[in-house]
């Protein structure tokens, strides 16, 4: 039981800055990527479902210390809307940001994710990254592309945005396919036409779905990392995932075509629903994937360790 209490308290710990944003701001957390903090409450789905059910006691003296780091980010959380934000967002074109909210929220996951790593190696040591990997990954690989998104916007790196016409073919060729509207395009632009009328719609490489590509490879090769299982096996899962990725990708962009087909092409309403189109699609999937995973290689050492003990009892 005292080992269970310790993961328990830290991961209450852990979750506290998480669960005062939502407490306090709940309109901050938009699924949109760049637009809120609800890949925070992800993040912390990653972390418990890798720490409930560890057998392993946590010293009290390394679940005080992580107090008060856990204190310092929710002392930023309120700084934030006492000033901090407009302050960010005053000094963004020094750096010659044109994307400032990709500016503002790169900010917020790169202090949560200094605490998990920061929490997460004074609890375990340099062994977090095989313990419990998913969840700081995951917000430190946002806080990057936030700041590609932020420094970079828009087309200006190429290498990102090579794959985005090839997206778009796919999705003009998936829109004759299934006869639901007209679509022609040029390099990154779809033009539409549908129920509502004519549509142009530029695509970038986060609307594309390139960032969700790089977030699932940097979890995805921290998840595997940990698990002792033949090398063939973990290089079959990551391919497996990267195909379920891209095919998630492709659904966001012919789902963002759909809705201007059929719904609306009013921008403000296409807006909104492209703010939550990738997220809520993405991370459902990243996470069950893990999850899927998990299951299928715990089950087959069950069976391994069954069979061994079956052939020698002794064992």
């Amino acid at each position: 039981m005292l080992q269970n209490k310790s993961i328990i308290f830290a991961l209450a710990i852990l979750a506290s800055p998480v669960i005062f944003a939502l407490a306090v701001f709940p309109d901050s957390f938009s699924l949109g990527w760049n637009q809120g903090r609800g890949g925070f409450l992800f993040a912390m789905a990653f972390i418990a479902a890798e720490l409930i059910g560890l057998k392993l006691e946590i010293p009290k003296k390394k679940l005080l210390t992580i107090i008060p780091l856990a204190a310092a980010v929710i002392v930023y959380l309120i700084a934030l809307h006492l000033g901090l934000k407009d302050y960010l967002v005053s000094i963004a074109p020094q750096f010659h940001i044109q994307v400032v909210y990709s500016w503002t929220w790169m900010w917020d996951f790169i202090v949560l994710a200094a605490f998990f790593i920061a929490s997460m190696t004074i609890l375990f040591g340099k062994r977090w990254i095989r313990i419990s990997p998913a969840g700081p990954i995951y917000t430190a690989g946002t806080a990057i592309i936030l700041s590609l998104d932020a420094f970079f916007p828009y087309d200006s790196l190429g290498p990102l945005q090579y794959v985005v016409p090839y997206l778009v073919k796919l999705d003009v060729f998936l829109i004759g396919a299934f006869h639901v509207g007209h679509a022609t395009s040029q390099g990154n632009v779809m033009f539409l036409n549908g129920d509502h009328g004519p549509f142009a719609l530029q695509v970038f490489w986060p609307s594309a779905g390139v960032h969700s590509m790089i977030i699932y490879s940097l979890v995805m090769m921290a998840f595997l990392l940990k698990m002792n299982i033949p090398r063939n096996r973990k290089i079959g899962y990551f391919v497996m995932g990267v195909v379920g990725t891209i095919t998630v990708n492709v659904i966001r962009i012919f789902s963002l075509s759909i809705f201007v087909l059929k719904v609306s092409t009013n921008v403000n309403e296409f807006e909104s629903f492209h703010g939550i189109a990738g997220e809520i699609m993405f991370l459902p999937w990243l996470f069950i994937f893990l999850l899927i995973v998990t299951y299928i290689e715990t089950k087959r050492i069950k069976k391994l360790e069954i069979a061994k003990h079956e052939q020698d009892p002794s064992k």
